[in-house]
């Protein structure tokens, strides 16, 4: 017993002659974890089993408040939407085709990279103990000259789902159309040399470096290459905090094209009224949907849905997991 105490004095990771670390300066890794913590949005949850938490409960309340005011006394919101359908017609478009339509837009006068981001999502909360609801939202984020940032979030109404109810003018978000504000904050100027704070590289190779360092803050085990939905999921995180230009579409349509297990399947319309070419990638219990715009390769949308029943939490095949829609 005696030796293993003196084992536990060794280890004591806070020695009383040690230094402390609030007292010192932080070195560079641990300033970009604490930029990340204090100023960036967390990705989607990748598990299938959603936690139904206090951030859902508080939209699902913000929902039926509005839609109390606006007189709707349904759940329309409780009803998932339906997954995007592809046309039996179309003709499917391979990803390197895409990504040299992409090259080809690069050169032409195009809006350039900014930092920020416009998207409408759709997100499925669970628990074992409550039905399964959908929480629709939409978000813009826009950067000022100082590096502080404004964030508008707005509950949609589930009764038109995909219509944007959020707009620019002179550069600032307004609320256009119905819509129930979840926040409007304005966060104080910071900078961070990290993915994804730092800008993305408009090159396959260097973007694939810098989708990886993004997404392996969120990953246990580091010393596997990414998988394809990992991938996938780090795509969305880029686009969640970046608007990108031709140069940046064309790069991430390049790396997309030699990325294994990612399909075309062929031409669907998203849910907000636009056409693109639709790439698959089938994982264990889900399957993930990448919407593309067939001119120019910029990424559309991104669909998630569930390829098993999971009758605890009242969820079936074919159910919408998660869903992005980014816009300019």
């Amino acid at each position: 017993m005696a030796d293993e105490l003196e084992l536990l004095r060794r280890a004591n990771p806070v020695p009383v002659d040690g230094p402390h670390y609030g007292d010192g300066p932080l070195d560079h890794n641990a300033e970009r974890h604490l930029a990340r913590l204090l100023h960036e949005r967390p990705p989607a949850p990748r598990r299938t089993r959603l936690a139904w938490g206090l951030a859902a409960s508080a939209v699902v309340a913000a929902l039926v408040s509005a839609l109390l005011f606006t007189g709707q006394t349904t759940a329309p919101a409780a009803a998932a939407p339906r997954p995007l359908i592809v046309r039996a017609d179309s003709t499917p478009v391979p990803m390197a085709r895409l990504a040299e339509r992409a090259e080809q837009a690069a050169s032409a006068d195009s809006p350039t990279l900014r930092k920020g981001t416009h998207v409408q999502s759709w997100s499925l909360a669970m628990s074992d103990r409550e039905p399964p609801i959908t929480l629709p939202q939409e978000t813009i984020v826009r950067w000022n000259a100082d590096d502080s940032h404004t964030e508008l979030v707005v509950a949609t109404d589930p009764r038109h789902p995909g219509r944007p109810v959020l707009t620019d003018e002179d550069g600032k978000p307004r609320l256009v159309d119905d819509g129930h504000v979840l926040s409007n904050r304005t966060y104080p100027p910071s900078w961070s040399d990290a993915p994804p704070s730092s800008p993305p590289p408009h090159d396959a190779a260097a973007l694939h470096d810098y989708l990886e360092e993004a997404e392996r803050a969120f990953l246990a085990d580091h010393t596997k290459p990414l998988s394809t939905a990992e991938l996938l999921d780090a795509t969305k995180i880029l686009l969640d905090n970046w608007t990108l230009g031709p140069r940046e579409s064309a790069a991430l349509a390049d790396l997309l094209a030699d990325t294994e297990g990612l399909r075309p399947v062929g031409q669907v319309t998203d849910r907000l009224g636009r056409r693109g070419q639709a790439y698959v990638y089938d994982g264990e219990d889900n399957r993930r949907m990448l919407i593309m715009d067939a001119a120019d390769g910029s990424v559309l949308g991104l669909e998630q849905t569930f390829t098993k029943d999971d009758p605890p939490f009242g969820v079936k095949a074919g159910d919408v997991m998660t869903y992005s829609a980014w816009m300019r």
